[in-house]
């Protein structure tokens, strides 16, 4: 499901416009970048938790030379399912 497939479910689920749906999800977006961005931490009840973890710097290999390279720190962002989610696609 790409995002224009979303917004037109979202829109049929919630009996709204896909334009309206296309701002919720995009507000959604937003909201969840933001807070991420800061360090937070966005928690959905049943459906899972946005989190950042900070992946250290680390030494690996160009697997077509065999040479080492410097991989940088970076943040990455983390999503755990939640109990609910987990259980319906199970």
């Amino acid at each position: 499901m790409n995002k224009s497939e979303l917004i037109e479910a979202m829109a049929d689920s919630a009996g709204i416009s896909k334009a309206d749906a296309k701002r919720a999800l995009d507000g959604f977006i937003g909201a969840t970048t933001t807070t991420l961005k800061s360090g937070g931490r966005v928690a959905l009840v049943g459906f899972g938790s946005f989190s950042v973890s900070n992946r250290s710097a680390r030494t690996g290999r160009n697997p077509q030379t065999g040479k080492e390279i410097q991989i940088a720190a970076k943040n990455v962002i983390k999503f755990k399912a939640g109990a609910e989610l987990s259980g319906s696609v199970n």
